[in-house]
């Protein structure tokens, strides 16, 4: 299954902070699903003023339960990085995945 995941970033005034203190950990995380297959693409979402604040990824597991277990071991989940967590169920077009 196929699925959007955007993580939206707390607005205070630490969370940029906490997002380069966890961003060691979320990459390493990112590098292992992406070889194992799981992650086919992602990218920061940016402010009007050009500072990170959400994540946003395409990613592949065999069901929500397997995503939500990945969710529930993400750093920036466990480091308060991501305020609100929305997940959606997607359809990728095969030449996309080539």
């Amino acid at each position: 299954m196929y699925f959007i995941i955007n993580g939206y970033d707390f607005k205070d005034e630490k969370a940029l902070e906490r997002r380069m203190q966890a961003r060691d950990a979320h990459m390493e995380g990112v590098k292992a699903l992406h070889e194992a297959g799981n992650f086919l693409f992602a990218g920061a979402m940016l402010s009007e003023e050009g500072q990170m604040c959400g994540s946003t990824i395409f990613a592949e597991f065999e069901s929500r339960e397997a995503l939500d277990a990945y969710l529930n071991e993400e750093p920036y989940v466990k480091s308060k990085v991501w305020d609100k967590v929305e997940v959606i169920e997607s359809k990728i077009p095969p030449f996309f995945l080539k």
